[in-house]
């Protein structure tokens, strides 16, 4: 696989570098596409999503969007997609990232692609429908229940989302039927297995709440080892009327991983959403997430951390659109930030006037723990409607002095005292995920982390 040469030393013109960024992103398209399930399968959809990657180019820091993620070294590494997936994937690689709560469904990815053999599904009650595209894709009588709500989120048009769609293997089925309440969670692991080249792999999420259910979700994407790896996944959930969703998503790749993922969601009347998002992984993530509330009376709450060190750059984009009356959001996005790293956040939150009776606050909490580190925040709030009451804002600051001393004079070392106002800190969201296991495991990676 040809790549663009390397010009640190020399100066390249804007249109070199969008041709260079062209060139590259149709070297990605070519690579997913050999074993899309879109083209094989549904080819309409594969080509209305290669037609808008070729419509399209790699972003730069020239697009508003991404002006503070440089992925100028992404386009350095030649990555590929794997023409048959790795056997090397064993039970015992998983069972430090499993749930060890009774009778937890799990499904397993490895680069994207289902692997029956390393999930567990058996004990569902009847009528509800999880496990692998491809395999639930060859029953005829679910196919035209399927296509209504794959790739139809809206955004779907944007240049990384529309390569998933053109490109994705497999995908991850969550389907709840109708006044079904699922008492056990349900662990989706997507699993980076490295070649001897660097791999991308597109997982992909479909989510269907019908009315009146209710599930709780983990998505969780977890690196085998630390080589170079693009994962470039893609969460679709559909809640119907009165539904519920408690969705966890969980990133913790090994930091030789660039990792680019977009969750879409669609609430009915009276549904209730909430996202607990953490990143710990990657040394470069982005996470877009769009809600989109399309009924009167909807809830929606966003609660997200990430916690990174070194060089790592964390990037979290998030869009809110209350289109009814008597709509309500809450999101808290909280960093903690050392070393050299970077962490960006630009949250957009849509009232228009339509809108009436809604309320809605936004605000973006930031830890830096490194005269070095960066932080750069963007909370944003556009209001057309007259009668709400919304609020939003953004601090970045230091451990406070006062804070330390106080430990201090209680008895606890200057170390101890900094590290238990950052587990504090930390804590706040992490408290939010509703599995007891999961709020443990990431505690013990905070603790890690601050030492």
């Amino acid at each position: 696989m040809s790549m663009p040469a390397s010009r640190d030393r020399e100066i390249v013109s804007p249109a070199q570098a969008a041709a260079d960024r062209d060139a590259y992103l149709l070297q990605l398209l070519q690579q997913v596409s050999r074993n899309s399930f879109a083209s094989s399968v549904l080819p309409k959809l594969g080509e209305t999503a290669t037609a808008l990657v070729h419509e399209q180019t790699l972003p730069s820091t020239r697009d508003e969007e991404w002006r503070f993620t440089d992925l100028s070294a992404l386009l350095q590494t030649p990555f590929r997609a794997l023409s048959s997936q790795p056997s090397a994937v064993s039970w015992d690689d998983l069972a430090a990232v499993t749930l060890p709560e009774t009778k937890t469904s799990r499904l397993v990815f490895v680069n994207g692609v289902y692997a029956p053999e390393l999930s567990a599904v058996s004990d569902l009650p009847d009528g509800v429908l999880v496990g692998g595209l491809v395999e639930v894709y060859a029953d005829p009588a679910l196919q035209p229940k399927i296509t209504p709500y794959l790739a139809q989120q809206s955004g779907s048009n944007e240049v990384f989302t529309a390569l998933n769609t053109a490109g994705f293997q497999d995908a991850a089925v969550v389907w709840v039927k109708p006044n079904q309440t699922l008492e056990h969670p349900i662990h989706i692991l997507f699993v980076s297995v490295a070649d001897d080249h660097p791999v991308i792999a597109q997982p992909r999420c479909l989510v269907i709440a019908e009315a009146n259910s209710g599930l709780t979700l983990v998505e969780d994407y977890w690196g085998l080892d630390e080589s170079d790896h693009l994962t470039n996944g893609v969460t679709e959930i559909w809640l119907e009327e009165n539904a519920q969703v408690n969705h966890s998503r969980i990133q913790r790749q090994g930091r030789a991983a660039f990792h680019i993922g977009k969750t879409a969601v669609s609430q009915a009347r009276d549904s209730r959403y909430t996202c607990n998002a953490i990143t710990l992984g990657a040394k470069l993530s982005r996470h877009n997430l769009d809600v989109f509330q399309s009924g009167e009376q909807t809830d929606t709450r966003l609660y997200s951390l990430s916690a990174i060190a070194h060089t790592q750059l964390a990037d979290t984009h998030s869009v809110m659109s209350l289109t009814k009356p008597h709509g309500s959001f809450e999101q808290l996005h909280k960093c903690i930030v050392d070393d050299r790293a970077h962490t960006v956040f630009n949250g957009k939150v849509f009232v228009p006037q339509e809108a009436q009776l809604t309320h809605a606050s936004q605000l973006n909490r930031n830890l830096m723990l490194s005269g070095k580190a960066r932080v750069d925040t963007k909370p944003q709030l556009e209001i057309v409607a007259d009668n709400v009451k919304c609020a939003h804002g953004a601090t970045v600051s230091q451990l406070e002095a006062d804070e330390v001393f106080y430990l201090q004079s209680r008895g606890i070392s200057q170390t101890q005292a900094q590290r238990l106002l950052i587990y504090g800190f930390a804590m706040e969201i992490i408290e939010k995920i509703p599995i007891s296991s999961l709020q443990e495991t990431l505690t013990e990676k905070i603790t890690e982390w601050t030492n």
